[in-house]
């Protein structure tokens, strides 16, 4: 198998995210073949503003664009604000939508709370709408509300580890 790169998202900008915790322990419990990749920029997009989508475009759009052309796959973890995507995590989308390296790339959707149905419908609804290509047997929930689990806290949990390491290999045996 070669080498794949995933970048892997986090809809939120807590310290202490389940979203981002998630998403660390994917990357620890990740085949060695496969590097995933925490995006790190969210906090620092510029608010989308179409006049501002051409040349040249900002560099924190630049380097997001940049990210996603070269991964092979996303994985997604969002928490849901007032039955929404968070409103940081809906602007760095709006700047992918007239993007060309976007559309047909693989995502991969995590939950962290099972109660946070909206938000993922919505969310869903978005990537669809920008042509992603949804991987919906690697889609997970896991009920990560109220038990403040850092990565190394979801690692150590055989069964959430368990499920975490089934979805990544659903991700990868999709785009593989």
């Amino acid at each position: 198998m070669k080498n794949l790169q995933i970048l892997a998202i986090s809809g939120s900008l807590r310290a202490k995210s389940s979203n981002t915790a998630v998403l660390q322990a994917a990357s620890i419990l990740a085949p060695a073949e496969i590097e995933i990749i925490l995006y790190s920029g969210l906090a620092n997009l510029p608010h989308f503003n179409p006049d501002l989508d051409c040349e040249p475009l900002p560099k924190e759009v630049i380097s997001l664009r940049q990210q996603i052309k070269s991964s092979d796959a996303i994985i997604i973890s969002s928490p849901e604000y007032a039955h929404g995507v968070p409103g940081s995590f809906k602007n760095a989308l709006d700047w992918l939508v007239s993007s060309t390296e976007f559309p047909g790339k693989p995502i991969a959707l995590i939950n962290t709370n099972p109660r946070a149905t909206i938000a993922l419908s919505s969310l869903t609804e978005i990537l669809v709408t920008m042509s992603a290509q949804i991987i919906k047997p690697a889609n997970l929930t896991l009920d990560l509300a109220g038990k403040s689990l850092d990565a190394a806290g979801i690692v150590a949990d055989k069964e959430l580890a368990k499920s975490l390491n089934r979805a990544i290999a659903l991700l990868i045996e999709a785009i593989s």
